[in-house]
């Protein structure tokens, strides 16, 4: 895979192309992304089991 010098390269290109403000604020976006993404998925499987419904009829 990548060894410790070829990640310090990748991180000194990231950071002369988009600066060293911009990066945690994208990273903050796509956490942000990642959490609402999981949270729709756990809201969908909420609503996606059958409620109980009584034979009876009234």
């Amino acid at each position: 895979m990548f060894g410790v010098t070829e990640w310090l390269l990748i991180a000194a290109i990231l950071i002369l192309m988009f600066g060293a403000t911009r990066i945690p604020r994208m990273a903050d976006g796509m956490g942000k992304g990642i959490r609402n993404f999981i949270d729709a998925l756990k809201e969908d499987s909420n609503s996606s089991t059958p409620k109980k419904v009584d034979d009876k009829p009234e």
